[in-house]
């Protein structure tokens, strides 16, 4: 269930999550297939991410549901936090789904054999896919035998489920119309999630470091790993060492180091020029590059830091861990839901700011306004603190602002089904029962 996670995890789950968002652009190389998602071109022809990972992942959790209980385990709690993790993880990757596509298939048993009826299904509502996330994600929390972290915390626990209930619950009271009640159940689940062992990192980028993994920002991580994962999402975003710009100034060279893979895409000008110097996350999360020709300095690119791995053998290896939930998450979540409930959010983002300006902070204190006005702020505290973490694109959805912010989507307010993602042609071919979604 895990290495098919991983699978997931390397690639698809980014472009799912923020490829369409204002986040990523052209890099040195031709973007190819991915100048589809931050231009907002996808439509039914050429829709490429397919339900085949994820479906997998929910099979193996469905297999682990359907196997275990019958098992006899020397220690029942060993049993109970393996049931619990299959339950987190399908409800995970459901509400994964759901946010992308909407209706999707609802399968809650493996599948064995090819038996038409059972493994041709139709899409489900929605709504009925979020109770069973929800029904999940609780069962878990009432299976997982303690609040603990797993060595390097990269396999579902209950602080984790708790964030994730969090999660699902935020999105189902702004985006579902759940209102107050589903966002109050989520500010709860967010408290029990924090009320565990997990702190900020006072350097930032520590957080993401192939020499740091498991670190206690974090509550759940894919792992990767030398010889034992290829590659991940990040290596796209960097630069081959033959396309390194010659006359680049030591300090940004040395930052640099070697290069790896190609730079196919970049974190956008517009992204980049809402980081501030005196904050430590833009140094941290992206270098910016620029030749130095007869004292003219003309820039090249700009390649993203997080997740760049380790030299070996004088190569770049991208297998830091994919992070899917951490603390500073947890408190700009926390900061949402109280804003949403009409409570002041300013200690969470205050927290957040502190650790990213050091001796800076005074100067970017965070002082209450109107929901909105906080709403913004939040928004944009977001951006800055989980950029490339695969989360914007569903935060501008949560927020209403996927029209306003992404240039490629502004004055298609007219067209609200490009907020979902059309299903591939291969995906209705081979089971006749699912429908396009509506609008492509």
């Amino acid at each position: 269930m895990y290495d098919m996670f991983r699978n997931f995890a390397k690639g698809d789950l980014y472009l799912l999550g923020e490829a369409r968002s204002e986040m990523m652009g052209n890099g040195i190389q031709n973007a190819d297939f991915r100048i589809k998602y931050f231009e907002n071109t996808l439509d039914a022809s050429n829709a490429d991410l397919n339900w085949y990972t994820p479906y997998r992942v929910i099979d193996y959790a469905n297999l682990v549901l359907k196997n275990v209980p019958g098992i006899t385990f020397p220690v029942e709690a060993k049993k109970n936090s393996i049931l619990a993790q299959a339950y987190a993880m399908r409800a995970y990757i459901y509400f994964t789904l759901a946010k992308s596509w909407g209706d999707v298939p609802l399968i809650t048993q493996p599948t064995e054999g090819y038996d038409a009826k059972s493994t041709f299904k139709e899409r489900t509502p929605v709504a009925e896919v979020f109770d069973t996330i929800k029904a999940d994600i609780n069962k878990a929390l009432s299976l997982f035998p303690n609040n603990n972290f797993p060595a390097g915390r990269s396999t579902w626990s209950k602080p984790a489920t708790f964030m994730l209930k969090g999660d699902v619950y935020l999105w189902t009271g702004k985006v579902m119309a759940g209102g107050t009640t589903d966002i109050s159940t989520s500010l709860n689940a967010l408290d029990s999630a924090q009320n565990s062992d997990i702190q900020l990192l006072p350097h930032y980028s520590d957080i993401f470091s192939y020499y740091n993994k498991g670190n206690k920002e974090v509550l759940f991580a894919v792992h990767f790993d030398e010889l034992e994962a290829t590659n991940n999402y990040f290596a796209d975003m960097y630069i081959a060492p033959g396309d390194i710009p010659p006359t680049l100034d030591p300090a940004t060279a040395a930052k640099l180091g070697i290069g790896g893979n190609y730079n196919w895409w970049a974190p956008t000008a517009l992204v980049r020029n809402q980081f501030t110097d005196d904050d430590q996350r833009k140094a941290a999360s992206f270098l910016e590059l620029y030749s130095h020709i007869n004292g003219v300095d003309k820039f090249v690119t700009s390649v993203v830091l997080k997740g760049n791995g380790f030299i070996k053998d004088g190569a770049r290896r991208f297998v830091c861990d994919v992070i899917i939930y951490r603390y500073g998450e947890l408190l700009l979540l926390k900061a949402e839901a109280e804003n949403a409930l009409g409570m002041d959010p300013s200690a969470e983002i205050n927290a957040v700011r502190q650790r990213a300006y050091g001796n800076n902070y005074p100067s970017h204190i965070f002082v209450s306004g109107s929901i909105a006005e906080n709403d913004d702020a939040i928004l944009k505290e977001r951006l800055l603190e989980l950029a490339f973490e695969g989360k914007r694109w569903w935060d501008l959805i949560r927020f209403g602002k996927a029209f306003d912010l992404v240039p490629s989507l502004q004055g298609r307010q007219g067209s609200p089904y490009l907020l979902l993602w059309p299903v591939t042609q291969q995906t209705i071919t081979l089971n006749p029962k699912i429908q396009q979604t509506p609008g492509y």
